[in-house]
């Protein structure tokens, strides 16, 4: 089979690789639509958990199952299925918790093991959901919902009627679209990119430009703030938009290294809440419902569909410029 692999701190081949074989509570997965994430290039960088070189990037990917190995009852050649990239030991204090994705010895697919990119992809039976007859497209973007969906149980509170989201890239807008449907009834996004606020406004979303008068606006105002650009500067400054007793969410993922200030005096005094999320917590059914119920309109969060073979050049360099979320999909 095709596959693309890290085959070493910053080193990208695109090659042949064994077609898998199930074994025992496994089934072999024929990916259909894998996404590109950010945690992809921590990967590569040799930054993100313990290093599994040589491994098939990729944990945002759906298919269709056509090997089911002894054991096997809840999925059958021929289903149609999300992966859930996310594997725990089930004994720490974490799991104990059932904070699978805070695991102590916390494994994914396409992170420790070989993951979606990749013509087929061996993974546990457990690890699979039907997605019935929604689009492979929408699909693959159960994993990064679900990873939204953690963020916002971290924070969410059914009084919260304002929230501004820093960063209107793929990961801001479908944390937009989940806080919608938890009620929040006004969702801001604040951004440098006009590209973006654009996007953001046809989805139906109030946007603002960073840095203009209308940003000033919300000087302690939001009930909820999301840093969701990933630039320690921005994440900086989350507690000046926070009304008293709001609550913001650290989502973007800055550089591990990066260091922000904090008054914990205002922390104290105006009874913030600063919170972070990490992964999905077993909820890729959950997400498919979100998705769902945006139907085809959650469409306009992919802006590239490509080839495996370049999806391997884009490993090696960086996505599109101005690109949203990017995935190797052929339905």
């Amino acid at each position: 089979m095709k596959a693309v692999v890290f085959t070493g701190k910053n080193e990208v081949q695109f090659k042949d690789l064994p077609d898998p074989a199930p074994g025992p509570g496994e089934v072999v997965v024929e990916v259909k639509a894998s996404g590109i994430c950010h945690t992809d290039y921590e990967v590569l960088k040799d930054n993100y958990g313990t290093g599994a070189f040589p491994v098939v990037p990729g944990h945002e990917y759906v298919g269709v199952v056509v090997d089911v190995g002894s054991g096997v009852a809840n999925v059958a050649s021929g289903d149609r299925v999300a992966v859930d990239p996310n594997f725990e030991c089930g004994t720490c204090r974490a799991c104990r918790h059932g904070w699978a994705h805070l695991c102590d010895k916390l494994g994914a697919y396409g992170v420790t093991t070989h993951g979606g990119f990749a013509e087929f992809s061996l993974v546990n039976a457990a690890n699979v959901h039907p997605i019935g007859d929604m689009s492979f497209q929408q699909a693959a973007l159960a994993e990064p919902m679900g990873c939204v969906l953690n963020g916002v149980d971290a924070v969410h509170a059914p009084w919260m009627e304002e929230a501004l989201i820093f960063g209107a890239g793929p990961m801001g807008l479908l944390m937009g679209m989940a806080l919608k449907s938890t009620g929040i009834s006004r969702v801001t996004f604040c951004d440098i990119s006009d590209s973006r606020l654009e996007l953001a406004s046809s989805f139906g979303f109030e946007a603002i430009a960073s840095g203009s008068c209308d940003l000033q606006e919300w000087h302690h105002r939001a009930d909820l703030a999301v840093e969701a650009t990933g630039v320690p500067a921005v994440a900086a400054g989350l507690a000046d938009y926070l009304a008293n007793g709001g609550k913001g969410l650290f989502f973007g993922v800055c550089p591990s290294d990066a260091k922000i200030d904090l008054r914990p005096f205002e922390v104290f005094r105006r009874q913030l809440t600063l919170a972070g999320s990490h992964s999905l917590n077993h909820n890729i059914p959950r997400s498919l419902d979100i998705i769902t119920g945006h139907g085809s309109e959650i469409d306009r969060v992919v802006s590239h569909r490509l080839p495996l073979e370049e999806i391997s050049r884009f490993l090696a360099s960086a996505p599109p410029s101005n690109s949203l979320k990017v995935q190797w999909a052929f339905d």
